[in-house]
């Protein structure tokens, strides 16, 4: 087993919440998405991304808005819907169950050594 596709695996499944959290104050467009991402070493390609968006819009949890931009072509602005909201506030809630959950196993010294 390759160590790399369980990272792989792992950074894939909590990137659908991370978007939604980047946008949870303010809409933003693919380019910022990435740099937030990337900043906080989770590094996504364009080519993931963009059917995520696509998806999470086809859901009901993401709107866009095209906006002329002064340095090229129009840029898409992805935002949460208030639907984008409600299922990011319960994607957190899971997430900090989950955590602790992880946190207690991971921490669990082991008694039959002792």
């Amino acid at each position: 087993m390759k160590i790399e596709n369980t990272k792989a695996q792992m950074r894939k499944g909590v990137l659908e919440y991370c978007i939604l959290s980047v946008l949870k104050d303010e809409d933003a467009y693919v380019a910022e998405i990435l740099g937030t991402l990337k900043d906080a070493k989770l590094l996504v390609v364009e080519g993931t991304i963009y059917p995520l968006l696509t998806r999470l819009k086809n859901a009901g949890l993401l709107n866009y808005r095209w906006e002329e931009s002064t340095s090229g072509p129009p840029r898409k602005y992805y935002g949460l819907t208030e639907t984008g909201h409600l299922f990011l506030n319960e994607l957190t809630t899971t997430w900090n169950e989950l955590q602790n959950a992880v946190n207690i196993v991971t921490s669990i010294k082991s008694t039959k050594n002792e």
